[in-house]
């Protein structure tokens, strides 16, 4: 390759952020294009946890670990699993210097990517809604106010219902029977005290064993957010007669859905601040693969939208931005093809994101499965897991160390 490619990234989120930033590293000045307005037009969602051989291995790769952890909670990765009564049945308290997957808010994570970009690296406000093949790999993308570019490679970044995927695919998301709605809680220990106390320090689990469950975390800033959530189908809320934009008629049918719940575990359905937002949770097929077509690819839940379950999703979303952009600058470097950069990134992501994705789709199912009362309750070893993380990390290191050599 003796000529830097025209490199579009669709999508401002951490996949495609994480992208332009690595390539940046590297000399390589892609153009990012996100629909949103700004970085902070929307609500980002609530917090996640960055692993250790995926998420911080793509920071590190960035050069923004000490931005991660001038935001990070190491104390948020503390877990405990209750039952509907409030009954404790396993909690995990991280050491003091556990940095196998700190938390921070996804708000928090976009903007630090954001900023530390080149100015104007980002086109706000441009929706995609076509993408032609030109020939030679080369594309047209089209955007909704009617502006057009050209690009040698395009990287489609931009999640569950991507416009860049049916290049590559006809794989599409498919509902997995589940419904969340997202609660909120702020200022949470002065003004929700019993919510502060049940949720502690991280991450709250909470089923009854009938396809209900709470899942409450907390944020920075005082804030306790996180859902309610049961097994419904798709128009649920029709089926009910309940408009979802209705406060008091969401409240009045969780109390209901809830009703075998005690009232201890009763404040995290009933007392959030604001509106309850309707969120279903759907799946692109896993493992996915597909042909290689010139001139495309995907990164995060583009290619591979799975259940949140083990928090996989933007770990993995990161991972691929920074190893597509070492790739990309390993083919510039070396004067082979972009397709041959594509394909090593694609090899490499196909068989991990596909692992994960059906792990975490399988782990959603059974923890929203309706079984017997006295079925054992078996949450995951999270000290074995943390440990598993940094093993991972090192190992990752070690084979890439070899890999680049």
């Amino acid at each position: 390759m003796t000529t830097t490619p025209r490199i579009a990234i669709v999508g401002g989120g951490p996949a495609g952020l994480m992208c332009a930033r690595v390539l940046q590293r590297h000399g390589i000045e892609p153009a990012v294009y996100d629909a949103d307005t700004a970085v902070d037009s929307r609500d980002p969602g609530g917090t996640l946890d960055l692993h250790a051989d995926s998420g911080q291995i793509a920071l590190e790769d960035a050069g923004l670990m000490d931005a991660f952890l001038a935001l990070a909670r190491l104390e948020g990765q503390a877990k405990a699993r209750r039952d509907q009564h409030g009954t404790m049945l396993a909690a995990f308290t991280p050491a003091g210097d556990d940095q196998a997957a700190p938390e921070i808010d996804r708000g928090q994570l976009r903007t630090m990517l954001y900023e530390h970009l080149n100015p104007g690296t980002v086109r706000w406000g441009h929706k995609l809604v076509h993408v032609a093949p030109l020939g030679g790999g080369a594309h047209r993308l089209e955007f909704a106010d009617g502006q057009q570019t050209e690009a040698d490679l395009v990287i489609g970044a931009d999640g569950a219902w991507s416009r860049v995927r049916p290049l590559l695919t006809d794989a599409a998301p498919q509902y997995l029977g589940v419904q969340f709605l997202d609660a909120r809680f702020d200022a949470v220990d002065t003004r929700h005290p019993e919510v502060a106390a049940i949720v502690g320090d991280g991450h709250m689990f909470s089923t009854d064993s009938a396809g209900r469950a709470v899942i409450v975390q907390r944020n920075s800033n005082g804030v306790v957010r996180g859902y309610v959530a049961f097994r419904a189908a798709l128009d649920w809320d029709v089926a009910a007669g309940v408009d979802v934009t209705d406060h008091e008629a969401v409240r009045a049918h969780l109390v209901r859905e809830f009703s075998g719940w005690a009232e201890v575990m009763r404040p995290l359905i009933t007392d959030n601040d604001g509106d309850y937002v309707a969120r279903s949770f759907w799946a692109l097929p896993a493992p996915l693969t597909w042909n290689r077509v010139p001139g495309v690819t995907l990164l995060g839940d583009a290619a591979h939208l799975m259940a949140p379950f083990g928090g996989h999703g933007t770990n993995l979303a990161l991972l691929d931005g920074a190893e597509l952009a070492h790739a990309i600058k390993h083919a510039i470097q070396k004067e082979s093809s972009l397709e041959d950069a594509v394909a090593r990134y694609e090899a490499e992501m196909f068989p991990r994101s596909g692992e994960l994705a059906a792990g975490s789709n399988t782990a959603l199912t059974r923890f929203f499965a309706t079984t017997s009362a006295d079925a054992p309750h078996l949450p995951p070893d999270h000290q074995q897991e943390h440990e598993n993380y940094q093993a991972r990390a090192a190992e990752y290191r070690r084979r890439r160390a070899a890999a680049d050599r």
